[in-house]
């Protein structure tokens, strides 16, 4: 299994020790069945290509937050709530989204723009875009969008799962078993509800949670992904307490392998769904994507 490490100073594959784009952040990872992608300084795409990364598409203004492998294509999220896609060498502006429903009503706390923080699609070939703040919109056809979720449930990531979205919110984790027509919020076992990253590894779901966004009480929590959902600490091998809340991006899985990385720089390894976990690295740059893979 590849494991690799996105962080303010470059890529890192564990393990091996392999570093790239030295001196420049890597915002975010995307994998697919046999291509990798990296989001670089808010506005490069990178794809790997034979043993190295080739830069593929740059945006030309503004900044971009977040990337996903999608029956769409690549779609890459923006600032402003707003949405690409990488065709061919160049960032086409997806300009279905902009048509979104309610998206005059999308905001920040601080009252700056939102932006679209996490994108996940199905094996309907369905998307959902998480806006931050704007809740969790759904496309079906890519040229239509509906909301799912209301936009002040404070989502920071969604994930699907087969029918199933997941979606770390603020308020705890929120669960859809009919591709986001109906939600609901699971909170039991969480003693504090604040939610950054979620994942699915080996039938749990993987929770990480605080008690708000200075990042205090960080922890990650799991549950089994048919319920009963009731939460508990993952112990065995991690910390009792982060320094930061485990953010989005930073906490990804693939079949039984989980990893997650964490803003003072350590890397933790789980072969087994979340209940045993390892250290692979620590005094790395501060870490901001996560992503599994078959070996390069």
């Amino acid at each position: 299994m590849l494991v690799l490490v996105g962080t303010t100073d470059g890529l890192v594959e564990l393990g091996t020790g392999r570093q790239w784009l030295a001196g420049q952040e890597v915002n975010a990872l995307a994998v697919g069945a046999a291509d990798w992608w990296a989001l670089v300084d808010g506005r490069t795409i990178f794809a790997w290509e034979g043993e190295t990364w080739i830069p593929r598409a740059t945006l030309p203004e503004g900044q971009a937050t977040c990337l996903a492998i999608t029956p769409l294509g690549l779609l890459v999220g923006l600032a402003g709530a707003r949405l690409a896609r990488l065709v061919g060498k160049q960032l086409a502006p997806v300009s279905s989204f902009d048509e979104a429903p309610d998206r005059a009503s999308w905001y920040t706390p601080w009252g700056g723009p939102p932006d679209v923080r996490s994108i996940a699609a199905n094996e309907a070939g369905e998307v959902f875009v998480n806006v931050h703040v704007g809740g969790i919109v759904r496309t079906r056809d890519g040229h239509h969008w509906q909301p799912t979720l209301d936009i002040h449930s404070d989502v920071h990531q969604v994930i699907t799962h087969g029918a199933l979205v997941l979606a770390a919110a603020a308020r705890g984790l929120a669960l859809s078993h009919d591709r986001g027509d109906q939600w609901q919020f699971v909170s039991e076992g969480l003693p504090v509800h604040y939610c950054r990253a979620v994942a699915v590894a080996n039938g749990q779901i993987l929770l990480s949670a605080s008690a708000g966004p200075g990042g205090q009480q960080a922890a990650l929590y799991w549950a089994p992904l048919g319920g009963p959902y009731r939460f508990a600490r993952c112990r065995a091998g991690l910390p009792e307490q982060f320094s930061d809340n485990l953010d989005t991006g930073c906490l990804a899985a693939r079949g039984q392998w989980a990893a997650l990385g964490t803003a003072d720089g350590q890397a933790f390894l789980s072969e087994d769904g979340g209940a045993h976990w390892r250290q692979l690295a620590s005094g790395l740059p501060p870490v901001r994507a996560v992503a599994l893979g078959g070996t390069a």
